[in-house]
């Protein structure tokens, strides 16, 4: 559940679906953008604190979030640039965003296409734009200008 959003001070509820449901937590990001589109985020050691409540009143049928801030505050600084795919099917309007800036990448900061889509797994926010558009889905990739001071 590779999800940037959740930071120090961020609350998680998750579903237990059998009675004595464990518990287990993995890697921690550096850095990772929303949508994590190859392979990694940029991995790192961490130290977390938790505490676990059992909430038997909260009925989920899958995970919910509050964080204690904005959701992007380190890379909301400046502009964006973003590319767009569109098309009946969501899974190739994501990929066709995600070429879309791996060739911006390429073509405006001169970046070869591996090193394009490690960045934009790790910088690249990928936003649901449009699903009422019928029968196309509209997924946009949001890159922070930003990064590149």
């Amino acid at each position: 559940m590779d999800t940037k959003q959740l930071v120090v001070g961020s609350s998680v509820w998750l579903p237990v679906e059998v009675d004595g449901g464990l518990f287990s937590i993995g890697d921690a990001h550096a850095a990772q953008g929303d949508g994590e589109v190859c392979i990694t985020a940029i991995e790192t050691g961490a130290t977390t604190r938790l505490r676990l409540t059992v909430v038997s009143d909260m009925p989920l049928s899958a995970p919910e979030f509050v964080t204690p801030g904005p959701l992007t505050p380190a890379a909301n600084t400046g502009s964006w640039y973003g590319t767009m795919g569109i098309g009946p099917d969501l899974m190739e309007a994501t990929k066709d965003a995600v070429r879309a800036m791996i060739r911006y990448l390429g073509r405006e900061r001169g970046l070869t296409p591996n090193e394009s889509y490690v960045l934009a797994s790790v910088a690249v926010d990928l936003k649901l734009s449009e699903v009422v558009g019928a029968p196309n889905w509209v997924v946009s990739a949001c890159l922070p200008q930003s990064i590149f001071r």
